[in-house]
């Protein structure tokens, strides 16, 4: 099976280049679910282009019969994230024009749907596909006039014409993948919304965190947010419902790095996934991984109470308990003092998750994080 291949235009530059995307669409012979998958919206988290140059290299092994519906892949989704450099290192992860997070910029119909809940009374005595289609439509009404403002002579700024691309892609989709990595050092876990902790199970990972509350501006928040909505006002109204409808965030090892068990573990995770929700006609999805989920506020982040030099420290993945030292702070001076060793130790029992990249700091920078299991 091949993919029809297409090509989206994001931004004209001033060298008369044109930044674009290219999507990778593999359509079954059967109508289904449609699956949208990206990769690298944060320029230095290059983990997630391998696991989908990896999916579309086994799609195309497929028969359309073996897929039902549609599998839509866009892998470096940011190309002028992708692009930014200082020195050897990309970072990319905040639009250098104003200084906002590329994951921080989507548009939540949710914020702007004044009418919701007469809505909902008008949906009451329907099934919930007729709901879906629905809401679905009316979505997409209040989408459309954000191109209607980039058309107008005044324009947007670019990260608004860059989150209606991307998120024209995905509007229809009834699952979302958004592939990200660490920016430092990291392990494998997922981001998963309330009420899907039985989905979580098929990616097949040890570790997520469970989204109790969220603001709907990051890429996976801004898909599910308004369906979760619908769904709280038609509970009011004595419909209680769940829409099938999810959103992932995977976040797959370290950044500026090809880690090759971190995409083992992505490829076969979302195959597995995909599988489970009725796309993949190839085999019985595999549910025998039980993730551990932890709430968002149980991640515990550690910053450096003073500048100097990190050493000492515990390794990704350590177990730890309260008291343990996690590592040391080579602290110099200006007073005609001796250098000294600050030690910092855990706070709590928990998990090293997530390792800061660079040995040098100043005070309040970002060192460590550890998941409070």
């Amino acid at each position: 099976m091949n993919p029809n291949i297409s090509t989206l235009e994001l931004c004209k530059l001033s060298s008369g280049d044109t930044l674009s995307l290219q999507i990778y669409k593999f359509i079954g012979k059967q109508p289904g679910k449609k699956a949208y998958i990206q990769s690298n919206l944060h320029g230095a988290e290059i983990v997630g282009n391998a696991v989908i140059y990896r999916l579309i290299e086994w799609l195309t092994s497929l028969e359309k019969t073996q897929l039902t519906g549609e599998i839509w892949l866009v892998p470096v989704c940011n190309p002028l994230g992708t692009n930014q450099r200082n020195h050897f290192f990309s970072t990319g992860r905040f639009n250098n024009y104003d200084g906002i997070n590329w994951n921080r910029i989507f548009w939540d119909y949710e914020k702007e749907c004044q009418d919701l809940e007469a809505f909902a009374k008008t949906q009451i005595d329907l099934e919930i596909k007729t709901i879906k289609n629905n809401f679905l439509a009316k979505q997409k009404l209040a989408f459309a006039k954000q191109l209607e403002q980039i058309q107008n002579p005044s324009s947007t700024p670019y990260r608004d014409r860059y989150r209606y691309q991307l998120q024209s892609l995905c509007i229809d989709a009834d699952c979302v993948i958004d592939i990200h990595s660490s920016s430092n050092q990291g392990i494998d876990y997922l981001y998963c919304f309330e009420g899907k902790e039985e989905s979580a199970k098929y990616f097949l990972l040890d570790y997520g965190i469970l989204m109790t509350e969220y603001d709907g501006d990051a890429f996976d928040e801004a898909f599910m947010k308004p369906w979760l909505a619908l769904e709280k006002q038609l509970e009011k109204l004595g419909k209680k419902i769940q829409f099938d409808m999810e959103s992932w965030t995977l976040e797959l090892g370290s950044g500026m790095q090809m880690n090759l068990e971190s995409v083992q573990k992505g490829v076969k995770g979302i195959k597995n996934y995909l599988a489970y929700q009725g796309i993949l006609d190839l085999y019985s999805p595999s549910s025998t991984t039980e993730i551990q989920l932890v709430k968002r506020h149980q991640m515990k982040h550690y910053y450096a109470p003073t500048g100097g030099m990190i050493q000492n420290r515990v390794a990704l993945k350590s177990s730890v308990k309260a008291g343990d030292r996690l590592y040391q702070i080579l602290s110099f001076n200006k007073n005609k003092a001796m250098p000294t060793v600050v030690d910092v130790c855990s706070e709590t029992d928990g998990l090293v998750f997530d390792l800061s990249i660079n040995h040098s700091v100043n005070q309040g920078e970002y060192i460590l994080g550890i998941l409070n299991l």
